[in-house]
């Protein structure tokens, strides 16, 4: 059985799309990097230093963006090219994770 398919992106212009992209790695890392999430301190400490290049990366996106004109956000578009790329479960990551009922 094929897995359901995705819904498309929706436009993005290409410092869009590399917005995204940048951020979601800096998501990532921050939920690798999250005290509150099971892991050995040697996966932060990587996830940490790469955190310092993938945020450069970002504002030099975001940079991009700015010089091309490009000085508004569109969100609802973000919003739904975040949801495609499974923004909620890795923005999830960066969150206190729920507790348990004791």
């Amino acid at each position: 059985m094929q897995p359901p398919e995705l819904p498309p992106l929706p436009a993005l212009t290409r410092a869009e799309g590399e917005l995204i992209d940048r951020y979601l790695d800096v998501v990532d890392l921050l939920g690798r990097i999250n005290p509150a999430r099971p892991g050995d301190t040697y996966r932060g400490l990587r996830a940490a230093q790469a955190l310092v290049s993938k945020a450069a990366e970002l504002r030099d996106a975001l940079a991009l963006m700015h010089q091309r004109g490009e000085t508004e956000l569109h969100a609802e578009t973000l919003e739904r090219a975040l949801r495609v790329l499974d923004g909620e479960r890795r923005t999830a990551r960066v969150t206190l994770p729920t507790r348990s009922a004791s």
